[in-house]
């Protein structure tokens, strides 16, 4: 159950985070990018170049998830096919992509792209703050110990690791 990480456009301070948890937990994370990247020298950590072109990094992201796998992305269009596997998602402010809200979150984004492209200014999103970067550590955290504690099976008074 690694973390995939869409990296192009990840905050560094995002980035910082994920590698201290990627340590901290041994978990596999993995920063997709069309652009080289720098990593902390880990076996827990890699970044995965993809050749540049319009959702390239995306895609492959989509081939390589599995189900029960994290992807963190602010791209919408990526979270849900990443929930259609079965993966999680999860942007850079914290806030995790559901099901139930991505018809309506891409319905949104298709719309304000629409107001974009006729030229009417909708202004970007606002800069990412402390309390979205505590937001995101504390999400992230949080899936990490549901993975954590899906990892032990316990059988009568025996407990074994999966």
């Amino acid at each position: 159950m690694p973390i995939w990480v869409d990296a192009d456009a990840c905050p560094k301070v995002i980035r910082e985070v994920l590698c201290r948890a990627a340590e901290r937990t041994a978990m596999q994370t993995t920063f997709v990018a069309n652009q080289l990247l720098s990593v902390p020298s880990s076996p827990h950590i890699r970044a995965l170049q993809v050749p540049k072109g319009f959702d390239v990094a995306d895609n492959e992201i989509v081939r390589r998830v599995n189900c029960g796998d994290l992807v963190i992305t602010g791209d919408i269009p990526l979270a849900a096919e990443v929930l259609a596997k079965g993966a999680a998602a999860l942007n850079w402010r914290g806030e995790p992509f559901s099901t139930e809200t991505i018809a309506a979150q891409l319905t949104m984004r298709d719309f304000m792209e629409t107001l974009r492209a006729s030229g009417i200014q909708s202004g970007g999103p606002a800069t990412l703050s402390q309390a979205d970067r505590q937001a995101f550590a504390r999400q992230l955290d949080s899936w990490l110990a549901r993975k954590k504690c899906n990892k032990h099976i316990y059988i009568g008074k025996q407990h074994q690791t999966a």
